[in-house]
């Protein structure tokens, strides 16, 4: 396999994970559960984990498709600088849900700040990845590009009907 293919196993996870971290980490709120707090605080690590092996290996993916026809450069470019924006968001949600977590652990007296800026982060991670998967996706699927033009499909199969006099 070639960083291609490993950049499309690995890119999905950051943008779920944090979408199921914040989900969980919500409920975790309202419940007032630190079991299922905790479970967040992992997922939004794995998900941080996963954004650095996704970013490993764009750099290969990028190499592999940006002369292939209907890429460019220009598409690549804006889906990268959205991608490292990401994961630094994402390293400090783990940063601070490792923070939280050893919060939650100990009692501290910050354990709910700590929470509400995970909180605030993970949301900003989640926002922004809506934004890194469409660019990425944009690249190999034309159709979901803005102002495409549409050019009609032309029939090039020959009419197979015989004519009789």
């Amino acid at each position: 396999m070639n960083d291609a293919h490993w950049h499309l196993v690995f890119n999905h996870f950051p943008i779920i994970g944090t979408i199921f971290g914040l989900g969980t980490l919500i409920v975790g709120l309202v419940l007032k559960n630190i079991s299922v707090k905790n479970t967040a605080y992992i997922l939004f690590v794995v998900a941080a984990i996963f954004a650095f092996a996704s970013m490993a290996t764009g750099d290969g993916a990028e190499e592999m498709v940006e002369d292939m026809p209907n890429i460019g450069h220009q598409i690549i470019h804006e889906h990268e600088e959205l991608a490292e924006k990401l994961a630094i968001v994402l390293y400090a949600t783990a940063i601070f849900s490792l923070l939280s977590l050893y919060t939650n652990l100990k009692k501290h007296k910050f354990l709910k700040i700590a929470s509400y800026i995970t909180l605030v982060l993970a949301l900003s991670a989640t926002v922004l990845g809506s934004f890194v998967g469409t660019s990425g996706g944009e690249i190999r699927h034309t159709e979901i590009r803005e102002g495409l033009v549409k050019q009609p499909i032309q029939n090039t199969i020959p009419n197979s009907e015989s004519k009789e006099d």
